[in-house]
């Protein structure tokens, strides 16, 4: 590993925040997903979870729209949604989904500076009524138009970088959050799952 290549896989890891994590429930298009990582990755986001309970498992997704962000996350996949939520329950404090309902909160008065987990439903129906009952409460993104929804990628993009907004004012970003044990178990699989060299990659 050439020294350039390691301060860059230091410097991405000293802005990884442990403490915020995407859920996306029984999202079809992977090509969705994969936008979705890319966002996450952006934003210094290492663990997602890929909740299916409805469709298949997903064995691959959309490269492109990715630009391999897949390869540097952690992803962890579940079918069962009772699991999914015990193992948020023990990394966050907070699980909020993005539904509509009378009692959802808009995006910006939510603290996501906290542990929190965002859930994000499919293309058709939205977040599952099991997992937004599971949740500790709903948000939506303020909207002024007919068609009160967004694409989910364009709508979780649109949340992270609020949450991104609001971690950089906290300084969050100040200083590498994850644990001594945390980083050089990512790292290590990093330089395994990635041997050729970092991309240049641009948005």
């Amino acid at each position: 590993m050439t020294p350039e290549r390691k301060k860059r896989l230091q410097d991405v890891m000293n802005k990884r925040q442990p403490d915020l994590t995407v859920v996306m429930e029984n999202v079809f298009d992977p090509h969705n997903i994969s936008a979705v990582m890319r966002t996450c990755d952006a934003v210094g986001i290492q663990e997602i979870f890929i909740l299916n309970t409805q469709i298949p498992t997903h064995r691959r997704w959309g490269k492109k729209s990715s630009s391999s962000a897949s390869k540097w996350l952690t992803i962890h996949q579940f079918t069962d949604i009772e699991a999914c939520f015990a193992l948020l329950r023990k990394r966050y404090d907070k699980i909020y989904t993005t539904k509509l309902s009378d009692r959802a909160r808009p995006l910006y008065e939510i603290d996501l500076t906290e542990k929190v987990a965002l859930v994000f439903g499919n293309e058709k129906d939205g977040v599952s009524e099991e997992a937004s009952a599971a949740a500790d409460g709903n948000f939506i993104i303020p909207q002024t138009g007919i068609i009160r929804s967004l694409n989910i990628s364009v709508a979780c993009a649109v949340t992270l970088y609020e949450a991104f907004r609001q971690k950089s004012l906290a300084g969050h970003y100040d200083h590498p959050r994850l644990t001594s044990d945390m980083q050089q178990d990512i790292l290590t699989r990093w330089k395994l799952d990635n041997p050729d060299p970092l991309e240049d990659e641009t948005a």
